[in-house]
């Protein structure tokens, strides 16, 4: 056979070797499970403690008649906001007016009295002292000008009350507020009965209450003495409000009140924040979520929360080793934050925590790390439900 018939049999065969090592390289190097690890570095992380709060006007103020009398006419508009000294309410003051006038007079005719009794006095002074007259008629000279003095002075304090109960008759707002719905009607006769007019609600600043359960503190308090949860100095915490629309009102409050006993029907005590509210966005009555910012976890240990996976015998994540094997590890989770879950348990500085692919995941199983995330920055703290 000529040489040339041999090569197309030789080429064949050196292809069908190169293609048998190509195929024993492969099986001889498997290829491992693609993950996505995340490096443990522990980090002071700033927490929040988030309650379910309501506003309460820090000045929540009754407007009553003082006086008895008809009201006239309402002169505020329901539901606005008033100022120190507007005018609320007028009452009929005719009557009120009379008192005046009926006193004035009785002052000027007491006041006239003295005058008689200061020159009767005057003139029987000089007469004891020539013997003209005796002692007694003296002593009754001097005590008919006390008699009438006392008669001024007493009419003055019925003038001063008459001119009082005028001035009762113009209500008026004694604080800066919003005003409430009016209770009477106009043309209705006000007593001590029925002497309720409406409420001015004080807006800034605002109070803010919300309740502190007995479990919580005391889980807060035994965190603090486990050195795993470090709170402000002197516990000063910065009051953050969310509105219901998820947006943060702008000014920051601080806890002004606790409560020092527990609710009997509740379990909780009161804690009290109060806020500047100059624009009077915050209203009474109103339901917000409070956020008390200044807490700090001391070196801890963070992970998304999709990492944690749960069994029958609790939380559990999957750890890649110095083999890049995947390891099963049992994890204690402590609070949310944000996205992430507080680690207390489980794990150490330098673990390699699966974040990604850990569901074809076994013992042992060899993995390929195909993204290694750096550690979440969480200079800005999330919110930690306590609720």
């Amino acid at each position: 056979m000529p040489k040339c018939a041999w090569l197309p049999v030789l080429l064949s065969a050196a292809i069908i070797q190169l293609q048998a090592c190509t195929t024993d390289k492969e099986a001889a190097a498997p290829k491992g499970i693609p993950v996505t690890v995340l490096k443990i570095v522990p980090k002071d992380t700033p927490v929040t403690l988030e309650f379910i709060a309501q506003t309460q006007s820090s000045q929540g103020v009754n407007i009553q008649a003082r006086v008895s009398g008809f009201l006239e006419k309402r002169v505020y508009i329901e539901g606005s906001e008033v100022k120190k000294g507007d005018v609320l309410f007028e009452m009929d003051k005719k009557p009120f007016q009379a008192q005046v006038d009926a006193a004035k007079a009785a002052l000027q005719r007491y006041e006239a009295s003295v005058g008689v009794a200061r020159a009767n006095l005057a003139r029987t002074k000089p007469l004891v002292e020539q013997n003209a007259l005796s002692q007694r008629d003296l002593d009754d000279a001097q005590g008919q000008f006390e008699e009438a003095s006392a008669a001024v002075a007493e009419s003055k304090a019925q003038l001063y009350s008459a001119q009082l109960n005028l001035s009762y008759t113009t209500i008026t707002s004694p604080v800066d507020g919003v005003s409430s719905l009016s209770a009477m009607a106009d043309g209705s006769y006000l007593d001590a009965a029925n002497s309720q007019l409406t409420t001015v609600s004080v807006l800034s600043p605002m109070w803010i209450n919300f309740s502190l359960s007995e479990n919580i503190l005391a889980r807060i308090v035994g965190e603090e003495k486990k050195g795993v949860l470090k709170a402000p100095k002197d516990n000063q915490y910065s009051v953050h409000i969310v509105l219901v629309d998820g947006t943060t009102f702008p000014q920051r409050g601080r806890i002004d009140f606790t409560d020092p006993s527990y609710n009997v029907d509740t379990g909780t005590f009161l804690i009290r924040a109060s806020v500047d509210n100059p624009a009077g966005v915050l209203r009474p009555n109103q339901y917000v979520r409070t956020q008390l910012i200044g807490a700090v976890r001391p070196d801890a240990i963070l992970i998304p929360q999709s990492a944690v996976q749960q069994s029958a015998n609790g939380h559990f994540v999957w750890l890649v080793d110095k083999s890049n094997k995947s390891k099963l590890r049992s994890v204690t989770v402590g609070e949310w934050n944000g996205a992430d879950w507080f680690i207390n348990e489980g794990l150490a500085s330098g673990d390699r925590v699966v974040v990604d692919g850990a569901i074809r995941l076994t013992p042992d199983a060899l993995v390929s790390i195909t993204a290694a995330d750096a550690p979440q920055d969480k200079a800005s703290p999330s919110a930690t439900s306590t609720k």
